[in-house]
């Protein structure tokens, strides 16, 4: 029956809402526990993202901590902190003792400096209060700030009989065994063993002679993204951390990877279409106003230049009016084909693709450009001779193709400089491309037009 259950689909339904609101109103804990008993904790938490303040924080004091230490970790943050500040920090520190060290270390940094001290003190279990406070010292854009302290781990001297027996004790507290690994007397990491190479392995033979020496390990001070991208490139689920003397103190596991990318991947969105900060669509009108403000204002001086370039050619907008109607189109195809180059690049940068040197890579673009530029051009010439005439075509149709070349070849190589410079490349995708490419664009647009009609 409870597998049944497992395969069903969780829906969240103003029905399943209104039942949780009734049972909390009435303080009939007995029935709200047995009903929530039947849900996954992720889905409990989906649904105490809908309560108000204070209906989430009753469930989370009536649950047992085994339950609400997993349902807050998975709590949109804003209602976590919000919950939190809610909890004495004796309860708070009762959740802290249910979740592995590197959760549990997520959860204090999250409170104020002094709090993080009191729910640290109301930790009783002192080897797990030492290791969050060891976590807590590291960047959290670190391995060392990703990393769990719970793995198994072996000695290359001990026999499979004895490691067996020690695993045991170990893996109680390992939610998942992806890998075991091997150390030596100084706890420097030597190799790793399979299970399977363990279970048939006899009783009498040494770690050492059954360990595989080719393990992938990071240092705690690698970077977040950089960890992402070796797990990704060799498919590992999990993967050791060592210290500056290669001596093993944790392992990072896929989860933790895939909330890394997701942070990083909606930090490059935001930034793409504009926005400097991580804000989300419920924080306040000051927090979403300062984030998006700087690229407005942006587009604001962008727009300014636009219309100090076309005021400089206003003897030509006289003898050819004609120009001006297609300024929007060239600006618009200098936007374009920027953002399309230079997102290319920000992807290939994220997934580590670009390789070969930067002339190579602006040459490619500058040829691709030409030819969507030509063929773009073609269609363009053709609508202007039979509208207009064949000299102005001309003129317009060149323009463009030289516009998208140059919007091209800005599209690559802002984003790779950025990357040299150690800025974060996804700042090239948004309004900055589009702006400094409209500029150039109309630039470029009425100066090979004027040199063409001789205006």
């Amino acid at each position: 029956m409870s597998e049944e259950k497992e395969n069903i689909q969780f829906q969240l339904t103003d029905e399943l809402i209104e039942n949780v609101e009734q049972l909390i109103a009435v303080n009939n804990d007995k029935e709200l526990q047995l009903f929530l008993s039947e849900y996954h904790h992720a889905d409990i938490a989906e649904i105490l993202d809908e309560l108000d303040l204070e209906g989430a924080t009753y469930v989370i004091k009536l649950l047992d901590s085994e339950t609400t230490s997993d349902i807050l970790m998975e709590l949109d943050e804003d209602i976590r902190e919000k919950v939190l500040e809610n909890l004495s920090a004796k309860e708070i520190a009762e959740e802290i003792e249910e979740l592995d060290t590197d959760d549990a270390a997520d959860m204090i940094s999250e409170l104020p400096e002094e709090r993080q001290e009191e729910v640290i003190s109301n930790i009783e279990d002192e080897e797990h209060k030492a290791e969050i406070e060891e976590l807590l010292a590291y960047d959290e854009d670190t391995a060392g700030g990703l990393m769990a302290k719970e793995l198994v781990k072996v000695y290359e001297t001990w026999t499979v009989a004895g490691c067996m027996r020690r695993i045991r004790g170990q893996a109680k507290d390992v939610t998942r065994v992806h890998s075991i690994y091997v150390v030596d007397k100084q706890e420097k990491l030597i190799g790793r063993l399979s299970l399977k190479d363990l279970i048939v392995a006899k009783s009498d033979t040494k770690i050492a002679d059954i360990a595989k020496d080719n393990v992938d390990f990071v240092n705690v001070h690698d970077d977040a993204e950089e960890v992402a991208k070796i797990m990704s490139k060799y498919d590992l689920e999990a993967i050791p951390v060592v210290d500056d003397n290669l001596a093993l103190v944790g392992r990072i596991t896929i989860d933790d990877i895939v909330d890394v990318m997701k942070e990083e991947a909606d930090k490059d969105y935001q930034l793409a279409a504009g926005i400097t900060q991580d804000v989300e669509a419920d924080d306040s009108i000051f927090e979403l106003t300062k984030a998006r403000l700087p690229w407005l204002f942006l587009g604001l001086i962008g727009g300014i230049g636009a219309f100090l370039i076309m005021e400089g050619f206003q003897e030509s907008f006289k003898q050819y009016a004609v120009l001006f109607f297609f300024t929007p189109l060239i600006a618009a195809m200098a936007g374009n084909v920027g953002v399309q180059s230079s997102a290319i690049i920000v992807q290939g940068l994220a997934n580590d693709d670009v390789k070969g040197s930067v002339n190579s890579r602006l040459i490619k673009e500058m040829l691709l450009a030409a030819l969507n530029g030509v063929i773009l051009a073609l269609f363009l010439f053709l609508f202007v001779w039979l509208t207009k005439d064949q000299t102005t075509a001309f003129a317009i149709s060149v323009s463009l193709v030289v516009v998208i070349i140059v919007a091209g070849l800005i599209g690559t190589f802002v984003p790779l400089f950025l990357n040299k410079r150690g800025i974060d490349p996804a700042i090239a995708t948004g309004p900055f491309i589009t702006t400094s490419n409209d500029i150039f664009g109309i630039l470029i647009y009425f100066w090979i037009a004027k040199l063409i009609l001789n205006i």
